[in-house]
């Protein structure tokens, strides 16, 4: 059994508004577009997907997605984060997927064996959820079969998810994984992302790029 990723994006001048204070529109866009071609090259280096869909309205995501070898959802309507996640997962179970992995664009440092170990041995009716590094969000979701909750994001999602599953009866996990708990939303976020990359690099270089590292 192999997954198929659902990425939703938001249009690059919409994200990140929190850190708005400290970088200005255009770097802000450039960030969040590395960001989303790291996070795809590392996705297409896992081999438990069989497909990825990247759901956006965002006019640059057509390049992207040609560039990345992924299929491109149009989200002309901009339905938010949740509508979204719907689409992508409407489409993927028309593709024949039996189980996706929600994932976020703004993951540079995910590393694929990771998300493939995630993947591997799914019983046939299962929900993981990947906290974010406060414990609170959630930056990865897996659902087998797709349609098994109904996803919910933002804050406290974490907890929402566990108690989706809990009371559907489907067995579930929260499964931490380093390379998933940072994602970028605050500037503390930036600088843990900063000190990250300094750190390690040749990681995800588009995005060391962007922050000048």
């Amino acid at each position: 059994m192999k997954a198929t990723a659902v990425l939703p994006v938001k249009r690059f001048g919409a994200a990140k508004q929190r850190l708005a204070a400290g970088i200005d529109r255009e770097r802000r866009e450039a960030l969040v577009a590395a960001m989303l071609e790291d996070t795809l090259e590392a996705i297409s280096a896992a081999r438990s997907l069989a497909a990825t869909i990247l759901v956006s309205g965002e006019p640059r995501a057509e390049e992207l997605a040609a560039a990345a070898g992924v299929e491109l959802l149009p989200d002309p309507g901009d339905e938010g984060h949740v509508g979204a996640t719907l689409a992508g997962i409407a489409r993927a179970e028309a593709g024949g997927a039996e189980c996706v992995v929600l994932l976020p664009g703004d993951c540079p440092l995910l590393d694929p064996r990771e998300l493939d170990s995630l993947l591997t041995g799914l019983p046939e009716r299962y929900v993981a959820i990947v906290p974010d590094r406060h414990g609170t969000g959630t930056n990865a979701l897996v659902l087998r079969p797709p349609g098994v909750i109904r996803p919910s994001f933002g804050e406290g999602s974490c907890e929402r998810h566990v108690t989706a599953a809990r009371e559907a009866g489907i067995p579930f996990a929260v499964e931490e994984l380093p390379s998933l708990a940072l994602d970028l939303d605050t500037p503390a976020d930036l600088i843990a992302l900063t000190r990250e990359l300094e750190g390690r690099r040749g990681r995800a270089r588009r995005t060391a790029k962007a922050l000048g590292i």
